[in-house]
């Protein structure tokens, strides 16, 4: 049987750094294997992810792209379709789109972002690659609606743009928490917008009224020490649990009162999915991508900053029936719209036509 090639230019599902992009990498690897029953190859661990805006090393990483074109073309076994997880203008796929039209094979972008404004400037040649490659994709799925304004202004010929909600690597639902923990927030601890929230967390919880809260923080990084400085102010209420494997993170959703993250500038966010699986009420601001995931309702925005996190925080801590709500309620959004099942529906009815009489 055919494979289906797999790609994913910003980091290898197989990068030795856990993180975000990684993990969805692996997710939608094997909903791909699951959904198709057919293998998923990794077409190529190229990294072309070049975040400082330098043209030398982007024009370097396209001279590279060209040869491990050379070598996929060479050695990759006959794909049925090539799909490429997250072009975007800091790391485009040189790749696919060249393999895909030698070979004759459907090509596919899933989290596919375009920026029009990056095309010029220190990656104007990497943000037209990205163009180039988005251009040439038959069908481009995106997890978040903000995604898809851009999607659709530049949407090329006859292309698919179709939504493909975020998703857990699983077919059932956890546990549901007994809230009898402390609080949560789960984040690597990194330079830039991770440190942010931090910051905005700490600043939360000097706003907090409620005497007993308690918070376990869940994340290592190279920030590490910054962040433990933001939290050194409340002693021994704040527990650094360090990074905790899958299964030591489940433990901690399944025992915490809430999760507070408050989502500067993430994309989505796969540990609110998380959370929200384990019944977590989730305190969260209202921003683009965040909102994507989180159960629909009222969320504090940026502009009311952490006093009004600090409030919803208080109002849960106080209220088990509103928090007993919002658990219902996350746990029976998740399980409709967030697990693998209903990922590999919309990945079958969106591919299986494009890969008719590829046995």
């Amino acid at each position: 049987m055919r494979p289906i090639a797999f790609y994913a230019p910003l980091k290898s599902p197989r990068h030795p750094t856990a993180s975000g992009d990684r993990q969805i990498a692996r997710n939608l690897m094997a909903a791909l294997a699951q959904g198709f029953e057919r293998p998923v190859t990794l077409a190529s661990e190229l990294r072309s992810f070049e975040p400082k805006g330098n043209a030398d090393t982007q024009r370097q990483l396209m001279a590279e792209a060209q040869s491990e074109a050379t070598r996929v073309l060479r050695d990759l076994p006959d794909p049925a379709i090539w799909v490429t997880y997250h072009n975007y203008y800091k790391a485009p796929d040189l790749i696919g789109p060249v393999v895909s039209k030698r070979v004759g094979i459907p090509y596919v972008q899933i989290e596919a972002t375009r920026a029009k404004s990056r095309l010029t400037g220190p990656w104007a040649d990497f943000a037209e690659m990205a163009h180039l490659a988005s251009d040439a994709a038959d069908v481009i799925f995106h997890f978040t609606g903000n995604d898809r304004i851009a999607l659709e202004r530049d949407r090329c010929a006859d292309q698919q743009i179709v939504e493909l909600p975020p998703f857990l690597d699983r077919d059932t639902m956890p546990a549901a928490s007994d809230h009898s923990g402390p609080m949560l927030a789960v984040g690597m601890m990194r330079q830039g917008d991770k440190l942010a929230s931090y910051r905005l967390i700490a600043e939360t919880l000097s706003h907090l009224r409620r005497p007993d809260w308690r918070l376990d923080i869940a994340g290592d990084g190279e920030a590490r020490v910054e962040v433990q400085a933001l939290f050194a102010p409340f002693g021994n209420r704040v527990r650094f649990l360090g990074a905790l494997s899958r299964e030591d993170l489940a433990q901690a959703y399944a025992k915490a009162s809430l999760l507070l993250w408050p989502g500067v500038n993430e994309a989505f966010g796969m540990a609110y999915l998380e959370a929200q699986a384990a019944g977590l009420p989730v305190v969260a601001q209202d921003r683009p991508g965040v909102r994507d995931v989180l159960v629909p309702g009222v969320y504090p925005t940026p502009e009311e900053g952490p006093a009004a996190l600090a409030k919803r925080v208080d109002h849960l801590l106080a209220d088990p029936e509103l928090s007993r709500k919002f658990s219902e309620e996350a746990r029976a959004y998740v399980q409709a719209r967030h697990l693998r099942p209903a990922a590999i529906g919309i990945l079958r009815n969106t591919l299986g036509p494009l890969m008719e009489g590829t046995e």
